[in-house]
């Protein structure tokens, strides 16, 4: 008979009978319908052969029968050998021990590297604010963040940093950091004069250096000099009268011209408004994850909230280099609760205002100031109120035009 398949895995003996016509024997197993292989005449009253290690109940029951002597020789398969390393406490505990110990050590930061040409002002920078994070050596890597997150967290909380890419490469957390290069307008050297960039009305002038060549209350033009940097030389003759030369000097015209400008902005604001509102209130758990199966570790029961968001962070577990089949999943539970907003037409109308204000302000800067608005068009459609509005703003219209001097 030939050793069934499997056999190694559920684990087989090697039995030698002892007695009259010992074949006999394995003839009446094999009628019982035990499956017996490698069978060999060992004697004239001696026969051995392999017999499943779940027939040996059986075996003994058919030896009381028929008054054989069995002897047990050979234990094979993985039962066995479990059962050896079981009986061994101390070397399975050593290697349980072990097991457990590269696993730890596989899943903590060992070295943070921060690459890159960077000062070393910026560098220290990093280094705090990744402490702050909970990132350096020796922590665990399932409570960092993800490197998309720490990303952004360092750009913002950096503003020297013009780009950081962040990547975990085994157990060492790499950075690469480009610095923010502010470029500086240029300031136009030598002769210039100063010109309007766009059309208004000239409410305020402040003239350092230079020629001024409109007054108040003037409308300008965009290129339009408003300061001109050519002088004509001034001179006192011998009685005490002043007379003009012909020859002119050219200076750096400075100073600033406030004019009154006006823009077009076209808002649309809805009446009723839906959205989302996460109170701060969260809960977090922990789960074993084993592709689509999740066993709870930490964090049981459900947050008493009527709505929740959530939000998971899938982490591997690392067995030295290699990736397991094994994640731990971090999953944040946050209280949500939804709104609806209502608006008058008289309220959509005011937020649209605002809306358009904060839109041009960012646009020309802190140093502009809006003066007045104007709505020219107002309209309702398809519950959005949509307004067109005129403003009026106050700003610094002057810019540096250098002087072309001939031969």
């Amino acid at each position: 008979m030939k050793q069934i398949q499997g056999s190694y895995f559920k684990g087989y003996v090697r039995i030698v009978v002892k007695g009259r016509l010992p074949d006999h024997f394995f003839q009446a197993c094999a009628n019982r319908g035990i499956t017996v292989w490698n069978i060999k005449r060992e004697g004239n009253d001696t026969c051995s052969g392999n017999v499943r290690l779940s027939d040996i109940a059986r075996i003994k029951q058919l030896r009381r029968d028929k008054k054989y002597k069995i002897t047990f020789e050979q234990r094979k398969g993985y039962p066995f050998i479990i059962s050896r390393f079981i009986r061994r406490r101390e070397f399975v505990l050593s290697f349980v021990m072990s097991i457990l110990m590269i696993l730890f050590m596989s899943n903590i930061i060992w070295k943070v590297e921060v690459t890159g040409d960077l000062p070393i002002e910026i560098e220290e920078k990093i280094a705090k604010q990744l402490d702050e994070y909970g990132i350096h050596p020796g922590a665990w890597i399932f409570t960092l963040d993800s490197p998309g997150i720490i990303q952004q967290k360092l750009t913002n909380d950096i503003p020297e940093l013009l780009w950081v890419g962040v990547r975990q490469k085994g157990t060492t957390f790499q950075l690469e950091g480009v610095e923010k290069i502010v470029v500086k307008e240029e300031e136009i050297g030598g002769p210039r004069d100063l010109v309007a960039t766009k059309k208004g009305v000239i409410k305020k002038m402040y003239v350092a250096k230079g020629l001024p060549k409109v007054e108040i209350n003037d409308y300008v033009q965009p290129g339009q000099v408003l300061v001109s940097g050519t002088l004509n030389e001034i001179a006192q003759n011998q009685d005490n009268e002043k007379e003009k030369k012909n020859n002119s000097i050219v200076v750096p015209a400075e100073g600033e011209i406030i004019a009154r400008t006006w823009y077009e902005m076209n808002v649309s604001i809805p009446l009723n408004q839906n959205y989302e509102l996460v109170t701060g209130q969260q809960e977090k758990k922990y789960y074993l994850g084993i592709r689509n199966f999740k066993l709870p570790i930490w964090g049981f029961g459900s947050p008493e909230y009527e709505e929740i968001h959530y939000d998971s962070v899938e982490t591997p577990i690392k067995f030295i280099k290699w990736d397991l089949p094994l994640k731990i999943i971090e999953t944040t539970l946050s209280e949500k609760q939804y709104h609806e907003l209502e608006r008058t037409k008289e309220q959509a109308r005011k937020a649209g205002i605002e809306q358009a204000k904060e839109e041009l302000q960012l646009q020309l800067g802190p140093e502009a100031k809006i003066v007045s608005e104007k709505v020219l068009h107002e309209s309702v459609e398809n519950g959005k109120v949509k307004l067109e509005l005129y403003m009026t703003v106050e700003e610094n219209i002057a810019k540096a035009q250098p002087i072309t001097q001939g031969d």
